[in-house]
């Protein structure tokens, strides 16, 4: 390859190499990525060398399969025990209407190898579980979380630490989708933010909770470019940092993640269980009823100063955003229950989340369950605008 100014050319050598290694039509299905300095004929040929693991052919996983797929990855597996149901065609774009009642990982295997039959497929018709992690995991370069069920995402978390091997986290709830890298160069772990598992009950599915169809596809596209970064070995993952992508807002914003010390994050580990609980959870009209009967708590707005000022619960103490709220702890009690709040109740709960992790009791901790919107529809005579 020769370098000329800004403009890139390769020799007859290069891309005759370059044919001989990843075949005859590699050089034009990787042109583009040829053409980047960070990529290159040796980046395409590191991609076609790697292996990638995505647990869930779901929402997340659709799009990270597919653009990974695309990318040349030369073997990618996929683990999922759900069938395909018409519900998942708004947001799980590999599937298609014939594909309904297919199993996902027999339905993705199908379009990827349509997209590039040069890759390898691998599917597990089973459900990750802690008797098969470490088996199914080993041996390959990053982990794709696709899933939305907090049980399997600790034993991910857990599992990709005893293997030393990365792992890209996505969730996705209504208009808001979070991502990070873990696990990677030792940098921050899932619990190092999640210390301990919150009821099942408190984090909503799509089914439950609802999400915009185009938002999965947002975070798994993501998703697919950290792990791309990875193994290239490019130097700005995800890693120490939690980017927040709001649809309704058109924002992203990005918190950063401390790890914590080898000793705390152990006894952490120890005392982890999915069953622990991690806050109370209270609808618009039980914090209403229990405020007119005696209910005092420090009432925190974890939303933006713009949404504060637009109109806030009328007897709020103390307003931050909810991924500064750890630089707030001195004017957050500790020996009074806290009601805290966002818009939709998300927000709010990440911030719990860093309370916790800071030493706050759950039991003292109330997660706004629908948030200012949900108290604004039951108590509008309640707001100050």
């Amino acid at each position: 390859m020769q370098k000329d100014g800004l403009k890139i050319t390769f020799t007859d050598c290069d891309i005759m190499d370059f044919q001989s290694d990843s075949g005859p039509s590699s050089s034009d299905r990787y042109s583009r990525h040829v053409l980047l300095p960070q990529v290159g004929i040796d980046g395409v040929q590191r991609l076609s060398s790697s292996s990638v693991i995505c647990v869930g052919a779901g929402g997340l996983g659709s799009p990270a399969l597919l653009y990974l797929a695309a990318a040349g990855i030369g073997n990618i597996t996929i683990i999922d025990d759900d069938k395909v149901e018409l519900s998942n065609l708004q947001r799980q774009i590999i599937h298609q209407e014939n594909d309904i009642g297919k199993l996902k990982v027999e339905s993705a295997k199908e379009h990827l190898l349509r997209l590039n039959s040069a890759i390898d497929v691998t599917i597990y018709p089973f459900r990750l579980d802690k008797n098969n992690a470490l088996e199914i995991l080993s041996g390959h370069d990053v982990v794709i979380d696709g899933t939305d069920n907090i049980e399997t995402r600790y034993l991910i978390d857990d599992s990709c630490k005893s293997l030393d091997i990365p792992w890209i986290y996505a969730s996705v709830y209504r208009f808001e989708g979070h991502l990070s890298v873990f696990n990677h160069h030792s940098g921050p772990t899932y619990r190092d933010v999640f210390p301990t598992a919150p009821p099942p009950e408190l984090i909503p599915s799509c089914a439950e909770a609802g999400v915009l169809g185009v938002l999965p596809g947002v975070m798994g596209s993501l998703q697919a470019t950290e792990a791309i970064k990875i193994i290239l070995n490019l130097e700005t993952p995800l890693s120490g940092q939690m980017l927040i992508y709001d649809g309704l807002q058109s924002t992203f914003r990005t918190l950063m993640i401390s790890p914590q010390n080898k000793k705390n994050r152990q006894v952490q580990e120890e005392k982890a269980s999915p069953t622990d609980v991690m806050m109370h959870t209270v609808d618009a009209p039980t914090a209403g009823k229990k405020l007119d009967e005696g209910w005092a708590p420090f009432i925190l707005d974890v939303r933006s100063k713009d949404e504060f000022n637009a109109g806030h619960i009328d007897s709020v103490d103390f307003q931050i955003t909810h991924e500064n709220v750890l630089s707030a702890i001195e004017h957050i009690p500790k020996d009074r229950d806290v009601l805290v709040y966002c818009a939709r109740g998300r927000r709010s709960e990440l911030a719990i989340y860093f309370l916790m992790h800071e030493g706050y009791s759950g039991e003292s901790l109330y997660n706004l369950e629908g948030g200012f919107v949900s108290w604004k529809d039951h108590y509008p005579n309640r707001v100050n605008v």
